[in-house]
């Protein structure tokens, strides 16, 4: 028999989580997918000097990731019988380069963290398989973290 210790908890708050939450919390994560996405795009076209060359191509192919992760993230909500949300976050920009770059290096941090908790959340529900695809945008997520770290100069942050 179960017990209340053994009830998925939602992290932050004691409620328990239920597959209404999952859906409630993923759409938060796809509408942060779709603000990467627009910030991605932009922030790679608008870079300018030789010192951001590179990163602004890696900001395309993030934007591409970003688009993928947000498939995966609508195909999960619309598997536990949720509607996606069409909806993104409020979009930063910055004139300034480096701000631009902090401005998407906190929004990776924000992601690293919420997909932490999401695949804790998952599993918590024994929802394994959708807890390995998101595992699988995880580890993409870090690597954009490393990208943007390197870029500014600073080492990947420990967004524990």
């Amino acid at each position: 028999m179960a017990t209340a210790d053994a009830t998925p908890q939602t992290g932050s708050d004691a409620r328990p989580l239920s597959r209404e939450k999952l859906i409630e919390l993923l759409n938060q994560d796809l509408a942060r997918e779709y603000q990467a996405i627009i910030s991605y795009v932009v922030y790679s076209q608008v870079l300018k000097g030789a010192e951001y060359m590179n990163i602004a191509g890696e900001l395309e192919k993030h934007a591409q990731e970003e688009l993928q992760h947000a498939l995966i993230i609508a195909k999960q909500i619309d598997y536990l019988g949720g509607m996606p949300t069409v909806n993104p976050r409020e979009v930063k920009a910055s004139e300034d380069a480096r701000e631009m770059l902090r401005i998407d290096l906190t929004q990776e941090n924000e992601t690293v963290r919420g997909y932490r908790d999401r695949v804790r959340q998952c599993e918590a529900l024994g929802e394994f398989a959708m807890a390995e695809h998101i595992r699988d945008i995880l580890v993409q997520e870090q690597e954009h973290q490393i990208d943007l770290s390197t870029a500014l100069g600073e080492d990947a942050p420990n967004t524990e």
